[in-house]
């Protein structure tokens, strides 16, 4: 269900595997809406000129355009348009065109998945931090910038910025059951301690992982096979 709040987003990109992916993980998170795709530059501003969205995740290698010049279009017509840069340049030219520009962040493929989530999370506390409030004091504009740089987790936690599948319920479960832990554990283990299943668990355990929270092990099983063990990153600490 679409809503005022829905963060809308256009992903170009020529590569249709990455369109892919980028559209389903981005369509898994609570409150973003994947309204359409361009392969090229030329496709985007006529997009543009028809919608208007509130994010768009940009390639920089094009077939008809470099990426930042498109960037630079985006900025004379469309100013409330965010942008995140998707691309293989690394390098400093272009990186610093890209702050220039405007863009609000910048991955680099190849993609973690784990960071596009995360990027994409403070994208939307940053937005909601925006969209709150009219009048702003000095505190409160250092915050704000200060999370275009670095969200710290626990923020992302407050919000509840959870992908879809993740209950926070479910997840107190897991984490009071995790902040005991002693050792590493397998996700078939600790979903038999709590009493979910095993797919649910694993689902949470790589959730926290992405945050962080947690760390994998890879070892072997009873029966020798690869087995993925997971244990509190800060497990000895006074967290």
């Amino acid at each position: 269900m679409i809503n005022d709040s829905t963060i809308n987003v256009i992903i170009v990109e020529d590569d249709l595997d990455a369109v892919n992916i980028y559209k389903h993980f981005t369509s898994q998170l609570e409150g973003f809406n994947v309204i359409a795709t361009a392969s090229s530059g030329t496709q985007t501003l006529q997009i543009l000129d028809m919608i208007q969205p509130d994010l768009i995740l940009l390639d920089v290698f094009l077939p008809d355009m470099h990426g930042i010049e498109l960037l630079r279009e985006i900025r004379k017509k469309h100013h409330e348009v965010d942008v995140i840069m998707i691309t293989a340049a690394n390098d400093t030219e272009t990186v610093s065109a890209a702050i220039r520009g405007g863009a609000y962040g910048y991955l680099i493929k190849p993609i973690i998945i784990d960071k596009l989530i995360e990027t994409l999370n403070k994208f939307k506390i940053v937005r909601e931090k925006l969209h709150k409030n009219d009048v702003m004091n000095q505190e409160h504009v250092d915050q704000l910038f200060q999370s275009t740089q670095k969200v710290g987790h626990e923020q992302v936690k407050q919000k509840a910025l959870y992908p879809k599948g993740i209950d926070k319920h479910t997840l107190k479960l897991v984490r009071d059951h995790i902040q005991v832990l002693e050792t590493s554990i397998s996700a078939d283990e600790l979903s038999r301690k709590v009493g979910l299943s095993y797919s649910t668990m694993r689902r949470y355990l790589e959730y926290l992982v992405s945050l962080d929270d947690m760390e994998v092990e890879n070892g072997y099983g009873n029966v020798g096979r690869p087995e993925r063990k997971y244990k509190p990153i800060n497990q000895n600490s006074n967290r």
